[in-house]
């Protein structure tokens, strides 16, 4: 990382772990073969290692099935075919909140379009949080899907799902899932917490790489396919087959990506468990709470406590637009962030922080140290004073 202080973990987790980097290597070097196609030794032994992350990734959210753990390209193209998969088929109304991505928003708003489907978009209370008895309201005679994230990208807040697919489960409406901040940070027991679908990305607390991600898919969830083509199998069939994974994956997958993301999950477990992860990331993110949060024109959005939070901060300089601190904080200090609206442009809006372009966002990640977070707080204070005799030209 040299002199960089990497605080952007939020968006992709880096450096990767070196285990990572050899896995995919050692991989496509001696395995990389389109798996599933032919019976001869390497397309085999690419399948095992294909297998082998279904099986892994399916016991780490307590799913059902290693068959109905689907592979995509990250979290967005999951969210697509589940919220499309769910709503396309048969119309209806959808629960969501203000909290989400625009992975979520997006396909969403464009699914408004159609004259058979409707979405309810639900605020979040001061400290961060969606009241689940405000889903229960929220839930109609036509609603189809509840789809939330897991954890806030932009104020970190962890939202109570258990009980919000308590609600889905008694009221026999399809609860699905962003967990792309809390994967492998936060444990999700999809059983427990009455999950149809888990949504993940690989390149962020599940340490591996971009460009694989995918959905975990409950035993008596429905979700119809939306792509079709080549799957290696039955391939005298005209339609795309309705059996798992084949029914939401079609075409040659990332299977580099794959082994990455295997591998990432070894990582996981040497570091003591996502559990380990999320109290070594949530000291450091403590530290820097209590570096800033009395700091004269330093705010804060949802943070008055950090409990039930990932370890992301977001924060503004009175006086000072976003992207002008978070480029004091690259050019002056070497420190990394994330500035403006995250993707996702609800959360700000029901802030007030799109009229200032957003704000400023801290992401720890596993490789970040004490010393990293001394040299933020140091710097947030330095540029509070920046902030006072700087002229108007950089104000808002």
């Amino acid at each position: 990382m040299g002199k960089l202080i990497y605080l952007d973990n939020g968006a992709t987790a880096w450096p990767k772990p070196d285990n990572v980097h050899q896995a995919m290597s050692d991989f496509y070097r001696n395995f990389g073969v389109n798996p599933g196609r032919s019976g001869y030794d390497l397309a085999i032994e690419a399948e095992q290692t294909v297998s082998k992350c279904r099986k892994q990734l399916t016991e780490f959210f307590n799913g059902d099935d290693p068959e109905r753990l689907v592979f995509a390209y990250n979290a967005t193209d999951a969210l697509n075919q589940v919220i499309q998969g769910v709503l396309c088929h048969q119309g209806g109304h959808a629960i969501t909140t203000n909290l989400e991505h625009n992975s979520v928003i997006r396909p969403l708003w464009h699914l408004l379009q159609r004259s058979d489907i409707d979405v309810t978009f639900l605020p979040f209370d001061k400290d961060g949080f969606i009241d689940p008895d405000d889903i229960r309201r929220a839930i109609r005679p036509d609603t189809k899907l509840v789809i939330t994230n897991h954890g806030s990208n932009v104020i970190g807040t962890c939202q109570p799902i258990a009980e919000f697919g308590k609600i889905c489960k008694e009221r026999d409406v399809f609860f699905a899932v962003d967990a792309s901040q809390t994967a492998g940070v936060i444990p999700i027991d999809m059983k427990a917490m009455n999950i149809d679908a888990v949504c993940f990305t690989g390149h962020k607390s599940l340490m591996g790489p971009t460009g694989i991600g995918g959905i975990c898919v409950a035993e008596d969830a429905v979700i119809m396919g939306t792509r079709w083509g080549g799957t290696g199998v039955k391939s005298a069939l005209r339609f795309h087959l309705e059996e798992y994974p084949y029914r939401l994956e079609a075409g040659t997958l990332n299977t580099m990506g794959i082994a990455g993301l295997l591998a990432g999950q070894e990582f996981i477990e040497s570091r003591g468990g996502p559990e380990a992860i999320h109290k070594y990331e949530m000291e450091l993110m403590q530290k820097l709470w209590e570096g800033i949060k009395d700091v004269d024109r330093v705010n804060l959005y949802c943070a008055e406590s950090l409990e039930n939070h990932i370890p992301v901060l977001s924060m503004n300089v009175e006086g000072f637009e976003a992207t002008n601190t978070g480029t004091l904080l690259d050019v002056e200090y070497d420190i990394a962030t994330r500035t403006g609206l995250h993707c996702a442009p609800l959360v700000h809006e029901q802030m007030g922080t799109d009229k200032i372009k957003g704000t400023v966002r801290f992401s720890m990640g596993p490789f970040n140290t004490e010393e990293h977070i001394d040299t933020a707080i140091k710097a947030v204070k330095e540029i509070v004073q920046m902030s006072k005799g700087w002229t108007r030209s950089l104000n808002y």
